[in-house]
């Protein structure tokens, strides 16, 4: 924390009559940069005592809670109001606390400087938090009635302890994740309830609710545990919190996987037998959404590496919108899911095949797909013209900030249209050639930064 005040004559003196020293705040006043600090939300900086400093002119968004203890009115009320009124983060609203009845002239001065409503009525920018509490008994409402329908019974998951409670949140998500626009919308539920809760603190009118905010939040974070790469913190956090560290003295202990297909986004390693004879006697749709979490964050790995696999990706998407509408039940959604998993495994080791490393493979796909037809001797100039080209690119013509000069773009240019025209064998048209050039160089231009950095160096 720090004080913030203007300087004035005496100060000195003015400040010792009242038994205070001034001298070690002016000096941090001078010294640091305090303006910079406060509005830093990572600085611990994070109470500041002002008089008429700061309250007009002043920008910082992070700001949460402004108490008002002297008299205030028009202008620089409603400057010093805004002060907590902007938009950041997950920040719902601000707080303003008020000591000493400042909102006695806050009519006064939103009939000078508000805008009226087409009613001619103003609308205040400044609300009771007994609001906030309103809205989230509407919310918390909205969730239970959601979550009845869905065949979770909301009140016995509150009153439930122990083991139950465990094995009743696993059911819970069961019925949860059976298809995205299910998920999501308890997803939207849960994040308002947490949002609001937030708010409201630190307002003990909110303890009433606090079972309700750990019960949706504890549920979210284990939905979103199931798509990798998966923190599991906040969901042990919040099983502790709900369980209130009931269990004995370790209390419950989140295990990996039998299957072993929840921690690492490693397809080649998964036991496909095993995990069909794990999936016969478990919560399948949550199976189904755990295989499916995993198969994307892989999935947009090799496509972020190498675009020309979209169709694995469109796929993907076609499997995942016949679930969501119910064409598929979760059986067949789920051995279509170990299909295609491998499909994937198998790609990602075509590479090795062609003995090609990522990036190789990403500019031979360029070249040869879907067309032309090529011997395996061609194949083979392909994949030599391929790595000389990199090399030659990156030892020479992709130096620091190349993309944001003309003259380093067009050598970039020129350097892959000359290189494959004179190294590629003669098999497609010079229509289809300069297309595939200019694929390669945008390819180039979206994957290589300069200076020995890319996707590609990043990707382990």
């Amino acid at each position: 924390m720090a004080v913030v005040v203007s300087s004035s004559q005496n100060e000195v003196e003015a400040f010792r009559q009242k038994g205070l020293d001034i001298l070690p705040h002016r000096k941090r006043m001078v010294t640091e940069d305090l303006d910079t600090k406060f509005k830093d939300p990572d600085d611990p900086f994070r109470i500041v005592f002002v008089c008429a400093m700061w309250l007009t002119g002043f920008d910082a968004p992070a700001v949460n809670t402004i108490y008002l203890d002297k008299p205030m009115k028009n202008h620089t009320l409603m400057q010093t109001i805004a002060r907590a009124n902007r938009v950041f983060k997950d920040k719902t609203c601000g707080t303003i606390v008020d000591y000493i009845g400042v909102f006695r002239n806050l009519q006064k001065a939103l009939a000078i400087y508000a805008m009226p409503t087409s009613g001619g009525r103003v609308d205040t920018p400044v609300k009771d938090k007994s609001a906030l509490v309103e809205e989230l008994k509407k919310v918390i409402a909205e969730k239970t009635a959601f979550c009845n329908e869905k065949g979770i019974n909301v009140d016995r998951l509150l009153k439930a302890r122990d083991f139950e409670l465990v094995s009743l949140l696993d059911d819970a998500v069961e019925c949860l994740v059976v298809n995205d626009e299910t998920k999501q919308r308890f997803q939207s539920l849960a994040r308002n309830i947490v949002k609001l809760y937030k708010a409201i603190l630190p307002d003990p009118k909110v303890s009433e609710f606090a079972k309700q905010k750990s019960l949706s939040s504890c549920l979210s974070n284990k939905i979103r545990a199931l798509t990798p790469p998966a923190d599991i913190t906040e969901v042990m956090a919040d099983i502790e919190e709900i369980l209130d560290q009931s269990i004995a003295s370790e209390g419950y202990i989140i295990h990996e996987d039998p299957a072993g297909y929840n921690t690492k986004v490693d397809l080649s390693q998964i036991d496909f037998e095993t995990l069909r004879k794990f999936f016969e006697k478990s919560r399948k749709h949550t199976e189904v959404e755990k295989l499916k979490g995993m198969i994307n964050a892989k999935l947009n790995k090799l496509v972020r590496l190498n675009k020309s696999r979209i169709d694995f990706a469109e796929k993907f998407q076609k499997m995942i919108d016949e679930y969501n509408n119910g064409a598929l039940n979760v059986e067949i959604m789920f051995d279509k899911l170990l299909a295609f998993a491998k499909e994937l495994t198998e790609e990602e080791k075509r590479g090795i095949a062609e003995q090609l490393t990522e990036e190789e493979l990403a500019l031979f796909d360029i070249l040869t797909k879907p067309e032309p037809k090529l011997t395996n001797k061609e194949k083979n100039q392909v994949k030599k013209a391929v790595r000389e080209l990199l090399e030659t690119l990156k030892r020479e013509k992709l130096v620091l900030d190349w993309r944001k000069r003309q003259q380093t773009r067009a050598a970039v240019l020129i350097t892959i249209q000359d290189y494959l025209d004179r190294e590629l064998p003669r098999a497609d048209t010079p229509e289809i050639f300069n297309q595939k050039c200019d694929l390669v160089y945008q390819h180039i231009y979206d994957c290589y930064y300069g200076a020995g950095h890319s996707i590609y160096s990043r990707a382990g």
